[in-house]
C-alpha cells in the first residue's frame, strides 16, 4: 500500500511514546496524527492494518484512517480524532482522589474487552507471540527457556481477545465514551497475559519509569492496581492470591522489555522465579 504524502507543517504535537509521537491537526480536530520514528515504515502500515480489523470487530477504539508519510520521510497513521479525551493513568495523576473510581471503570473495560470473542484464522494467538520473542531472547538459558515455554504451552487457551499491551495509558475516555488506543499488538488468548501488564506498569516498574511514564508516584499507581485487582479478578479473592497468579505473566513481559533495551532486566525477571 503507498502512503499518502502529507506537510508536518499542518500538524502540532500533541505527546510521545516509545514507538513515536502523536500530533493533532492544527485546522481540523476531527484528525490526529500517530507518527513514527524515522526508519519505521513496515510497523505503521502493519498497524494500519490491525487497527482496521480491530475497528471492524466493534472494539472501542479511534476509527483509524489513512497511511502516511511525512515531507521528512517518516510514517504513521491517521485516526479519528477523541476529542477532550484522557488515560486513566493521566487521569489518575491529575486527580488521585478518584483513583478507585478510574481503575474500577478501567478494569471493566478489561472484562468486556477480554470477553469478546475473536476470530482466531484472523490474529495471531499470543502464545506464538511469546515463543517467537523467547526463541530470539539471548539472555536466558537453554535449560530456562526450556521452563518458560512449558510454563506458556501450560496456560489454558482462550479464544477472546488480548490488547496486547495493556497498560493503563492505553485506555481512554471523555463523558461516557471509552476507547482503547495503541492496538498494534492485538491478539487472542489468554487474559493473564494481558493482565500482566497492568501488575507489572503499577508495581513492577521502578520509581523512575512510573513517574516519566504515568506522571504518578509509584505508591500511586501500586493503589491503582490495589483497586483494580478486586473489581477484574472478584472481591472474594485476596490480593495476595491474585499476585501469585499475574506474576509469572508480568515476568514473561521481561521478552519484550530486553528486546527492546537489549539488555538483562533482573527487576522484571524476578516475578519469573515460580517458574524457574
Amino acid at each position: 500500500m503507498e502512503a499518502i504524502k502529507i506537510h508536518l507543517s499542518d500538524y502540532v504535537l500533541s505527546g510521545g511514546g516509545a514507538n513515536g509521537e502523536s500530533f493533532d491537526h492544527k485546522t481540523d480536530p476531527s484528525v490526529m496524527l500517530k507518527l513514527y520514528f524515522p526508519g519505521k515504515i513496515q510497523q505503521p502500515l502493519d498497524e494500519m492494518m490491525l487497527a482496521r480489523k480491530v475497528y471492524a470487530m466493534g472494539i472501542p477504539t479511534p476509527e483509524p484512517g489513512e497511511y502516511v508519510v511525512t515531507d521528512d520521510g517518516r510514517y504513521g497513521i491517521r485516526f479519528k480524532r477523541i476529542i477532550g479525551k484522557k488515560s486513566y493513568s493521566r487521569a489518575t495523576a491529575d486527580e488521585p482522589e478518584k483513583v478507585g473510581e478510574f481503575a474500577a471503570d478501567f478494569a471493566k473495560m478489561c472484562l468486556k474487552l477480554h470477553s469478546t470473542k475473536v476470530d482466531t484464522s484472523a490474529f495471531e494467538n499470543v502464545k506464538d507471540r511469546y515463543y517467537r520473542l523467547l526463541a530470539e531472547n539471548p539472555f536466558f538459558t537453554k535449560a530456562e527457556k526450556d521452563k518458560i515455554a512449558q510454563f506458556i504451552a501450560d496456560t489454558p487457551d482462550e479464544d477472546t481477545a488480548i490488547h496486547g499491551d495493556l497498560q493503563y495509558s492505553n485506555a481512554i475516555f471523555t463523558g461516557d465514551k471509552r476507547y482503547f488506543i495503541d492496538l498494534g499488538d492485538f491478539c487472542w488468548g489468554n487474559h493473564l497475559f494481558d493482565v500482566g501488564m497492568v501488575y507489572l506498569c503499577c508495581c513492577l516498574s521502578d520509581e523512575a519509569f512510573i513517574q516519566e511514564t504515568f506522571h504518578m508516584p509509584k505508591s500511586l499507581s501500586t493503589r491503582f492496581w490495589e483497586e483494580f485487582a478486586p473489581v477484574y479478578f472478584g472481591a472474594d479473592r485476596s490480593l495476595k492470591d491474585i499476585v501469585e497468579e499475574v506474576g509469572p505473566y508480568a515476568g514473561l513481559k521481561t521478552l519484550i522489555v530486553e528486546r527492546d533495551t537489549k539488555c538483562p532486566m533482573p527487576g522484571i525477571r524476578e516475578a519469573l522465579r515460580p517458574i524457574l
